[in-house]
């Protein structure tokens, strides 16, 4: 594996580059980060390099080691899918790519799919987040975090996140509610961004004619199930995979490389 950076938009986004083959970026979740992610080991991702593929797995702005600023609209899911594409053109100029997300991950792969399908082969949307008219609630909280931010110190607010409520899924993972990656004074922009977006409309959803497998999590108010389903109503070539344990959540990288291979 080798690390590196990418500067995209004005801003340096660090990434990691594992494996050989056909490309698959993949973008993580709001306050995760790529070594977040593989910290935790909720999900197998030597599956899709041992499957063939060239994994690029990049930090988004504001996150992990990449750069960020306290501008709240930079972190909007349509500023995010603009970086998405500027990642895919760095690295494949040429050629569509296969992308995966979780998440917020998720969130900014259907955008840049909604602007921009042509650029992509094939997409796995991982834990879809809440969505349309289930969004202004989760909007809210995400302002509630934000302001708990300003007024708490990094510990406080860290304490605060180790007392909140883990979905009964991850109730057994250990490190599931970690300290977030963002630097505590972009936390409340970073927040704010997540707050003000929204996935693509449902109509702008059903012209994407890109192969997408779905996978989603129970248990879990932010990533409900019904965003998951109604997404796979939506998209004319899309398949669903409901896993209702975690231990069925570690085959997702598995389930992406073989729905990738067709």
């Amino acid at each position: 594996m080798t690390a590196g950076s990418v500067t995209v938009r004005g801003t340096r986004l660090a990434y990691s580059d594992e494996g050989s083959g056909p490309i698959v970026i993949y973008a993580h979740g709001l306050t995760q980060s790529r070594a977040a992610d593989h910290n935790l080991g909720l999900v197998d991702w030597s599956a899709l390099p041992d499957a063939g593929y060239r994994l690029i797995s990049y930090d988004a702005r504001g996150h992990g080691e990449s750069e960020g600023t306290p501008d709240a609209d930079t972190y909007r899911w349509q500023s995010l899918a603009e970086d998405l594409l500027a990642v895919i053109v760095h690295f494949s100029p040429a050629e569509p790519v296969r992308a995966m997300g979780i998440s917020m991950g998720t969130a900014t792969i259907l955008t840049a799919l909604s602007q921009a399908p042509g650029r992509f082969t094939a997409v796995t949307l991982g834990a879809p987040p809440t969505a349309w008219e289930t969004r202004a609630p989760q909007g809210a909280q995400y302002e509630q975090f934000a302001q708990a931010v300003e007024q708490l110190s990094p510990e406080q607010f860290a304490g605060m996140l180790a007392q909140a409520p883990v979905p009964a899924i991850f109730e057994h993972v250990p490190g599931f509610t970690g300290l977030p990656s963002p630097a505590h004074q972009l936390l409340p922009a970073v927040f704010r961004g997540a707050g003000r977006s929204d996935l693509p409309a449902p109509e702008q959803i059903t012209a994407i004619n890109v192969p997408a497998l779905i996978l989603a999590w129970t248990t879990d108010p932010a990533h409900p199930v019904s965003t998951a389903e109604k997404l796979t109503k939506l998209l004319p070539k899309s398949r669903l995979h409901i896993s209702e344990t975690a231990e069925d959540v570690t085959t997702w990288a598995a389930r992406a490389a073989a729905f990738f291979s067709g």
